[in-house]
């Protein structure tokens, strides 16, 4: 749902990443003396594990993009492990010593990273992801979409607002959300999409997918 009716809210960009990094960054800064241990929303994960995970996701998209010729078929070859049973896996862990303000340094630092790769890529690359082969602008809109739901979890644990821009929302629901509901209110609708809230008239999903394939 754009503007007007027919028209395309535009294309996820490397720059719409930037923002969703920063934003994010900005807003969990508030709460580095909160107790992080805490669920991150309705999440089995704490805080600290499920911004742990926000950044490792960023930093995968952007190895997957990474090489000359990305595998279409599976991951890059990282080592996966859970530094707890239940926790999420990832490919690597953020220095518990370093405090929350190091790990929103390791956020940042993967954003950039994952921004650095989509801003430079042909868009003509394939690479894999196990919703389907996707482009350069799938796997931003896809970096966003983790960026912008993950916080808002982890802001619900550690009591903290969160509203993105409505037309940072719209771009990637366009590109990821042929199902996403017509509401107004295009963050309602992002959070309905990943099986956060409910709709007038939509429960909320107890199972959810993006759709990640190049449009035409």
């Amino acid at each position: 749902m754009s503007d007007s009716p027919g028209t395309s809210p535009g294309p996820v960009t490397a720059a719409d990443v930037e923002q969703a990094v920063r934003l994010a960054v900005t807003t969990l800064r508030e709460g580095a003396t909160a107790d992080w241990s805490v669920p991150a929303g309705v999440l089995e994960w704490d805080c600290w594990e499920t911004t742990e995970h926000l950044a490792d996701d960023l930093f995968c998209y952007a190895a997957q993009l990474g090489p000359d010729v990305p595998p279409v078929d599976t991951h890059v070859p990282l080592q996966w492990a859970q530094a707890r049973p239940g926790g999420p896996g990832n490919a690597f862990f953020a220095d518990r010593a370093a405090g929350p303000a190091g790990l929103l340094v390791l956020l940042e630092a993967s954003g950039a990273i994952l921004t650095a790769v989509v801003r430079t890529a042909s868009p003509d690359k394939r690479a894999f992801h196990v919703f389907g082969v996707s482009d350069p602008e799938g796997f931003a809109a896809m970096g966003v979409v983790e960026t912008l739901v993950h916080v808002h979890d982890i802001a619900a644990g550690l009591g903290l607002g969160w509203t993105p821009p409505g037309d940072l929302c719209d771009r990637v629901l366009a590109r990821l959300f042929p199902d996403a509901p017509g509401v107004p209110d295009r963050w309602a609708a992002l959070l309905w999409c990943t099986g956060r809230t409910e709709l007038p008239g939509l429960p909320r999903r107890t199972e959810w997918r993006w759709y990640g394939a190049p449009q035409k």
